[in-house]
């Protein structure tokens, strides 16, 4: 049995949500130089993560719903869409609370 539905899990949305908030990706780098500070380079890898996950959530209630039209030929495709859309949306949230902490705690030190 191939073990290519469980490794598609960590690919993929997840995969490009963490390259463009942890700072590895080459905009990141050609960004350093210039040190800009209007924040746009992060808020770009934010707006790309949340639409990766729209568009994962779009994926997944299609194939919930031809799961149950009975439309699906393998329902191991429709639970993998819905984990990969769970577990990106958790990622992403994660993201944005401690973007909000990051910003509450900058704000106290102006204080």
């Amino acid at each position: 049995m191939p073990i290519d539905a469980v490794n598609g899990v960590t690919t993929n949305a997840m995969t490009n949500a963490l390259t463009s908030v942890s700072g590895t990706s080459s905009d990141v780098a050609g960004t350093a130089g210039a040190k800009s500070t209007d924040g746009s380079g992060f808020a770009a890898s934010l707006g790309n993560a949340v639409d990766g996950l729209q568009q994962l959530q779009s994926d997944s209630k299609t194939l919930a719903l031809k799961a149950v039209t009975g439309n699906l030929d393998d329902i191991h495709d429709a639970t993998i869409a819905a984990t990969r859309a769970q577990v990106t949306l958790e990622l992403v949230s994660a993201v944005r609370n401690k973007g909000v902490d990051a910003f509450n705690e900058i704000m106290r030190m102006q204080a």
